[in-house]
């Protein structure tokens, strides 16, 4: 059975700065990933918040060729990704990331393969043609985009830390030791 809520803290949800809220999703489905629990059983809109903060942080540390590298550049990451994006209204994000995406793919998959087993620092020609800056400049703010959506999602519930705890232990069947 899957766990059909979303779940963010009361804190999080309280807080200004809106990367809290995602960073709250992301600590429930860490927490729920230490249980055991499969991700086909974790909501599929939490899980696609989860992996955009994947892709926007991979990108903000180093551009999307580290994404690219560090992703391996997983299809159904890739999937979700682009339907994360177009789910938030991130439309000139998403732009990007078909671009990009259609970059890659006119490459030869030898080249990429070799540039995933590589190493991803010094000169690496392949990683420049991968790169682009216009990210940076896009008038989207994504952590913004994604903790509206999760906010306003219908399966969304705001909770003291305690009642999460009681939550996912109801969830689970047994106690979870708390850090």
């Amino acid at each position: 059975m899957e766990f059909g809520r979303i779940i963010i803290s009361e804190t999080a949800a309280d807080s200004e700065n809106p990367q809290d809220v995602v960073n709250s999703n992301i600590s429930v489905i860490n927490l729920m990933r230490e249980e055991k629990i499969d991700d086909d059983l974790i909501h599929e809109d939490a899980l696609m918040s989860y992996y955009l903060d994947y892709y926007t942080s991979k990108y903000t540390e180093g551009n999307f060729a580290r994404f690219v590298y560090d992703s391996g550049w997983n299809k159904e990451l890739n999937e979700l990704v682009e339907e994360a994006l177009a789910l938030i209204g991130a439309e000139k994000h998403l732009a990007l990331f078909q671009e990009q995406s259609r970059k890659l793919r006119l490459q030869s998959t030898i080249k990429l393969g070799k540039f995933l087993k590589g190493k991803f620092e010094g000169p690496n020609p392949f990683r420049d043609l991968l790169n682009n800056d216009l990210f940076y400049e896009l008038d989207e703010n994504l952590a913004e985009l994604n903790a509206a959506f999760l906010k306003s999602h219908p399966d969304t519930e705001v909770l003291s830390v305690d009642d999460m705890f009681a939550a996912l232990e109801e969830f689970v069947g047994h106690e979870i030791k708390r850090a």
